[in-house]
């Protein structure tokens, strides 16, 4: 049969319908897969780190993991490290990156990132030394133990978890002394000045009585939730724990340390003195930087950056009528008598109170995106006081654990004030608590963003906001502003002793005396901030070099947008999508100024 011509163009017509509607399908079908698959890699990858990472994960609110414990030293470990790399570097070459969304694409970046500076660091012997005494296992135990941190005490489960915590800990305690034992024989050691300051951390931990063990400190204020027999059992567990695990734990290390390990000790400063430091220290430039600057270019940069902040000094000290140098004038602000007038720490807290009072009314005009997170002042625990810098700690993403600015005061008579509105930015508000608790409360993330971290990018950020002060009603008192021109100063001469130290060959006293000819701190505090770069190789440089890139943008956007730019937008877009390496944010930025999206 012959059908009409009109009928065959239907037929004709339908045809191609239902096959451009199949193809439609498919290629709907790969697509779902493929954010599907995305997603799901996101998924595995949040879970992996957090497995990898306990203590992390129970900072971030991850309370599945509060009573698990990693021995991260180990060999075993590291191979656990290595397996997870190649899996999710195995995993990202699935994915058709065309078919992901922007923020997709960022997450697919980060993993890629992590993954390559991962699989860097697990080239070198980094888990012959363990311990520092600024940051790790031990001190974060420590500070979980104390009741009030991220390790939460609100029923008999969080009590058991944290109990078997505690038996881990006893376990870890071998394990590192192990690792530090292979370390000697390797000549993967610490410097002699850092050992000495391990030694009272360890020596602290033990007591006469139980009942003052900084680890049975939560099983004094138990909550109602907790029965009277629940609490007495607790109680013998914990004192059980404290005096025949960790105590004789505490004194075998604290024996080590002194006994074999301090006489091991090296006399050099830097990893650069370590087989292969040089190399090492690269690494870690890239991994805190997120650029690929080398060693020498950043300390090129903070020579520059130091010489640029001294001639801003050199203004203020004219301004406030001082007649001498500007390192004499550096000896008059540590030690001016109205810089020093508080008697208590509760003034202290009370001031930051103040500073927090000041800027709320001028918030608003800079920031249209703020954070829900409760946000709180207290002093640091007495136990890591002395070795404490101030610092921020994030709050839970549900705002049920304020983020909380912590503030050491182990002397207040001699405590200077003259930096504390710029530290007050930087640690706490708009620095640190809108940037962390804004990317932890972005549902728009998946979990790994929501409590990754850049130091390049967070820290940066929190620099950056230092320079906000004068917009947000602050640095009306010369000497105020003097300090905001500090602690940038000091930032910038991290650059230099950071590099210098490691991989220039600078000794402590070098580092130390650069210190004290460029910046007006305390000889007593440089020695704390050397002491730290010494024992964390690479995470000083991240605040200037982070700072200096955000400043660069927002000038770029100023100068392309000009009466279009919008300094409330721009902070918006630096911080809705969390921390970033330097090269995203930069393509973030430079899409906002082309497309003012």
């Amino acid at each position: 049969m012959v059908l009409p011509t009109n009928l065959l163009k239907m037929k004709k017509i339908n045809t191609i319908s239902v096959i451009v509607l199949l193809s439609l399908l498919v290629v709907n079908c790969k697509s779902e897969k493929k954010e599907q698959n995305f997603k799901a890699i996101t998924d595995a990858y949040f879970d992996g780190k957090n497995e990898l990472n306990p203590l992390d994960a129970t900072q971030n609110g991850q309370n599945e993991y509060n009573d698990k414990l990693v021995f991260e030293m180990t060999d075993s470990y590291r191979k656990k490290q290595a397996a997870f790399y190649d899996k999710f570097e195995n995993e990202l070459t699935t994915i058709d990156t065309t078919a992901l969304s922007a923020e997709e694409k960022n997450s697919y970046d980060i993993i890629k990132w992590e993954v390559a500076v991962g699989k860097d660091l697990l080239k070198y012997d980094t888990n012959l030394m363990p311990i520092h005494q600024f940051w790790g296992t031990h001190l974060t135990m420590g500070q979980y133990a104390g009741g009030t941190s991220a390790q939460p005490f609100k029923t008999e489960k969080d009590y058991k978890n944290f109990l078997k915590r505690m038996d881990l800990f006893a376990v870890w305690v071998d394990s590192a002394m192990v690792y530090m034992k292979k370390g000697i024989d390797k000549g993967m050691v610490l410097p002699k000045a850092l050992t000495v300051k391990i030694i009272p951390q360890f020596e602290s931990m033990v007591t006469p009585n139980v009942e003052d063990n900084l680890f049975y400190s939560a099983l004094k204020a138990f909550p109602k939730e907790i029965t009277t027999d629940q609490q007495e059992t607790l109680k013998k567990e914990y004192a059980a724990t404290i005096k025949e695990k960790l105590e004789p734990q505490f004194k075998k290390i604290t024996a080590f340390l002194k006994n074999e390990y301090l006489p091991a000790s090296r006399t050099t400063s830097g990893i650069g003195s370590l087989p292969n430091g040089k190399e090492l220290y690269k690494v870690y430039a890239k991994q805190w930087t997120t650029t690929t600057k080398t060693p020498e270019e950043i300390h090129a940069l903070g020579l520059k950056e130091v010489a640029r902040i001294k001639a801003e000094m050199e203004k203020v000290k004219d301004q406030v009528g001082f007649k001498g140098t500007i390192n004499e004038f550096f000896e008059h602000v540590r030690t001016k008598p109205e810089l020093m007038s508080f008697k208590t720490p509760e003034e202290v807290i009370a001031n930051f109170e103040k500073i927090h009072q000041t800027i709320k009314p001028n918030v608003d005009k800079l920031f249209s995106l703020q954070p829900k997170c409760p946000f709180q002042i207290k002093r640091t625990e007495a136990f890591r006081e002395k070795t404490a810098s101030a610092e921020y700690s994030q709050g839970t993403a549900d705002g049920s654990r304020p983020g909380v600015f912590y503030v050491p005061i182990p002397d207040v008579k001699a405590y200077n004030y003259y930096g504390d509105e710029d530290l007050f930015l930087h640690e706490a508000i708009p620095g640190h608590h809108f940037q962390i608790s804004l990317q932890q409360e972005n549902n728009e993330l998946p979990n790994f963003r929501k409590f990754a971290w850049f130091g390049a990018y967070g820290e940066g950020w929190a620099l950056y906001t230092e320079s906000l002060g004068k917009e947000l009603g602050l640095y009306t008192d010369p000497y105020q502003y003097f300090g905001m021109l500090g602690n940038e100063m000091h930032r910038a001469v991290r650059l230099v002793v950071d590099t210098g130290i490691h991989n220039k060959g600078w000794t402590r006293e070098q580092a130390i005396k650069y210190s004290l000819d460029n910046e007006a701190e305390s000889e007593a505090g440089i020695i704390a901030e050397i002491e730290r770069y010494m024992a964390i190789p690479g995470q000083a440089l991240s605040y200037k070099m982070g700072q200096l890139k955000i400043l660069e943008l927002r000038k770029k956007a100023q100068d392309k947008m000009k009466d279009k730019f919008d300094i409330k937008v721009f902070h918006q877009k630096i911080l809705e999508s969390g921390v970033l390496p330097l090269a995203l944010l930069e393509k973030k930025i430079n899409n906002w100024i082309e497309t003012g999206k």
